[in-house]
């Protein structure tokens, strides 16, 4: 009796080989499922298509599967970085996903003669100091503003610092010890520096016993006055430490992984110890965590290899992770220990103060679910309120998709339209768009309302009629009659549904809440009062496109005025400006640039670049 042939899928699992690599799962429509990574390519896919799977979710995935592509690698470090570049750019949905944050934000001390402290975000170099990474820039702020407090450092840029000729006002507030006026020696304002960077790096008790040590001296030299302000400098220290809970004076760097699940939704909260001092804490709340509630452990495990999988090929790994035992990260650990050639260490029942750290990021975690469990419920509310105003019927209450248009300018000058888009319950930030409007009268918002809603829809009403496209539920427009007007006869011209346009009205004295609706298809206009949800929804979307309308415009204006600076000089055109700014980066760059390096630029001599310097200064 002849055997029945062998599938494709079934082929391909029989000759897949024991080697490192990369798996790609995909169905018939030939969307990527899911993508993992296998020391053994092998073992690992052939285990999902077991008779008894741990998870519904998996089970689920699996009779989706139609086709399995596979990338051999060289090591298990190399699938790792794969991996997560495909997760990435494919953002399967049965792969549970951190989304991408912007660089972390550090502490800086520049590496002039008289270090600057500064905010800094973007790559590590050694031209210079770092500390952190920080959580978020508030962190980053706020450690600034404590270190100039006690230790009185600069802030301001090296063109200001070598352009003073009288102490700035951080100095009056006792924020900074001018040394750009020598208000103090270079060797004690290098001192100050020492024990600010010790002090970070947790040396926190020994800065404290050289502070006291050098105010018994200075009190046995009768020179009191020096010695008060190591005294009250010392009592900052103090009082700092007292607020810093998770302080322990030991020169530490860990981070503490928590989670929280609730109600289908997971946070995953990440504390950030450096130099044994807690920075602050970052929630992370996944997307594609499937059957939460089913499989609560199991899910745990699964979030917390991703995000370190995830997050650690782009960040630095501190040499401590602290975790509960949800799952065995050591071949994650290993991979990130080729790559960072550092050892890891895995910490899962830690004791003393360092159980103390995962108590507290695990309580801050059942804070921010809690938190945005609200968020969610209300805004939820808010959406069911606005379509029953509008009579609209939604699938649920997270399908309402509203956009909104606000146009800016500056008495006519550099004009911007923004759309933000408001969908699945929350402002979507990455398909915000702004538009510059060109080819009308100045300051004619009608003109611009029309232009950018043109821009905006022609295409969208192309793809709808051809069922490739889906247009939103609600186009709001920040303006009334005639900007409502204008949109009418947009989509009247595009053959859309005017029924989809609202405008938002400004009430009397242009007070929040007295707003009225004004609809393009003739219906009565419609006032819905202060304390209505659906207007407080309407609210927020309308801020946040005025919002975003005005930081573009004032980009888009003090970049074109930046560049006028340079054309109002006699003697540089468009030649030489290009060559300065390439040169320079910047405005900026070139105005920090001494007369010197001004004069290195082709075409730029001595004479024109002692005229460029006085011009910009």
């Amino acid at each position: 009796m002849s055997q029945p042939p062998e599938s494709d899928l079934q082929h391909t699992l029989n000759e897949l080989p024991h080697l490192p690599g990369v798996y790609r799962m995909i169905d018939a429509q030939e969307a990527v499922l899911y993508v993992g990574k296998a020391r053994d390519l092998k073992k690992r896919v052939n285990s999902y298509f077991q008779k008894t799977l741990s998870s519904p979710r998996i089970a689920h995935m699996i009779a989706r599967v139609v086709r399995i592509d596979t990338t051999v690698t060289r090591s298990e470090a190399e699938a790792l970085l794969l991996e997560n570049n495909l997760i990435k750019s494919l953002a399967p949905r049965y792969n549970i996903l951190f989304r991408d944050d912007k660089s972390y934000p550090y502490l800086r001390f520049t590496a002039h003669e008289i270090p600057r402290i500064a905010y800094y975000r973007g790559a590590v170099d050694k031209r210079g100091e770092y500390f952190g990474p920080y959580p978020n820039a508030t962190a980053v702020k706020e450690s600034i503003r404590v270190l100039q407090k006690v230790f009185r450092l600069r802030s301001c840029e090296d063109s200001v610092y070598s352009n003073r000729s009288r102490p700035c006002l951080l100095h009056q507030i006792g924020r900074c010890s001018a040394p750009c006026v020598n208000h103090i020696s270079a060797a004690d304002y290098a001192q100050d520096v020492k024990q600010a960077v010790r002090f970070l790096r947790g040396q926190q008790q020994d800065v404290v016993r050289e502070l006291e040590q050098q105010m018994q001296d200075l009190s046995a030299q009768l020179r009191f006055e020096e010695a008060a302000r190591l005294r009250d400098r010392i009592s900052a220290l103090n009082t700092m430490q007292q607020q810093q809970a998770m302080d322990i004076g030991q020169d530490i760097d860990a981070d503490v992984i928590a989670l929280a699940m609730a109600q289908g939704r997971l946070c995953l909260n990440l504390a950030m110890i450096r130099g044994g001092r807690h920075l602050g804490d970052k929630a992370y709340f996944p997307l594609h965590v499937g059957d939460a509630e089913q499989s609560s452990q199991e899910t745990l495990g699964d979030a917390l290899e991703a995000f370190v999988s995830q997050h650690y090929l782009d960040q630095p790994v501190p040499a401590l992770l602290i975790t509960r035992p949800l799952c065995d990260l050591s071949e994650v650990l290993q991979m990130l220990t080729a790559q960072g050639q550092k050892k890891i260490e895995h910490l899962v029942q830690p004791q003393s103060q360092r159980r103390s750290w995962l108590e507290m990021a695990e309580k801050n975690a059942q804070l921010a679910l809690a938190r945005l469990l609200s968020e969610q419920g209300t805004q939820r509310a808010r959406a069911q309120a606005l379509a029953d105003a509008l009579g609209l019927t939604l699938e649920d209450d997270t399908a309402l998709r509203v956009e909104c248009f606000d146009i800016s300018h500056t008495a006519g000058e550099a004009t911007q339209a923004s759309c933000v888009v408001y969908d699945r319950g929350a402002m979507q930030s990455s398909e915000y768009r702004r538009y510059n409007i060109a080819g009308i009268t100045a300051s004619d918002d009608y003109a611009a309302m029309r232009q950018v809603l043109m821009r905006r829809y022609e295409k969208l009403a192309q793809a709808d009629m051809e069922n490739e496209a889906t247009l939103p539920d609600v186009v709001l427009i920040d303006g009334g009659k005639g900007q409502v007007e204008m949109g009418r006869q947009v989509f009247s011209e595009l053959g859309l549904d005017i029924r989809l346009l609202v405008g938002v009205a400004k009430g009397e004295g242009r007070k929040v809440g007295l707003e009225t609706l004004v609809f393009a298809d003739g219906r009565p206009e419609l006032e819905l009062g202060k304390t209505h949800p659906a207007l407080l929804l309407i609210a927020e979307i309308r801020d946040e496109a005025h919002r975003f309308a005005i930081t573009g415009m004032r980009a888009k204006r003090a970049k074109a005025r930046q560049v006028s600076r340079l054309e109002e000089i006699e003697g540089i055109g468009d030649k030489r400006r290009q060559k300065l700014l390439t040169r320079f980066g910047s405005l900026r760059g070139v105005q920090s640039a001494s007369v010197e390096d001004l004069a290195q630029v082709e075409g730029i001599s001595k004479q024109l670049a002692e005229q460029i310097y006085k011009q910009l200064h």
